[in-house]
């Protein structure tokens, strides 16, 4: 019997990393995940989505979309929430010349 690592079995059924296919997964699953991060701190600190959206200054509803599927949400609204659940936000680009590091 024939085994494989992880490595090979995600390269198989998602792609090779670097592929389109395989970006657009990595991608879609940091954004869950952040869902899932807005979600849990925002139960830990005893908020509704009604009073996160108003202290990020949105509707329920988008607060909802937000814990569901992060993928649509803008920089600037995701910045709002996580400030208003108090969570030290850290952005790092790295291109070949330039690395910036802004945190909040």
């Amino acid at each position: 019997m024939k085994t494989y690592t992880l490595n090979q079995v995600q390269d198989q059924l998602i792609g090779e990393i670097g592929t389109p296919e395989r970006n657009l997964f990595e991608y879609e699953l940091q954004m869950d995940l952040i869902g899932k991060a807005i979600k849990e701190t925002r139960k830990e600190r005893n908020l509704t989505q009604e009073e996160l959206g108003k202290l990020v200054g949105v509707q329920k509803a988008q607060i909802s979309r937000l814990e569901s599927n992060a993928n649509n949400a803008t920089m600037d609204t995701l910045l709002k929430v996580f400030t208003a659940l108090k969570a030290k936000v850290t952005l790092q680009v790295e291109l070949p010349n330039l690395n910036i590091i802004v945190g909040k």
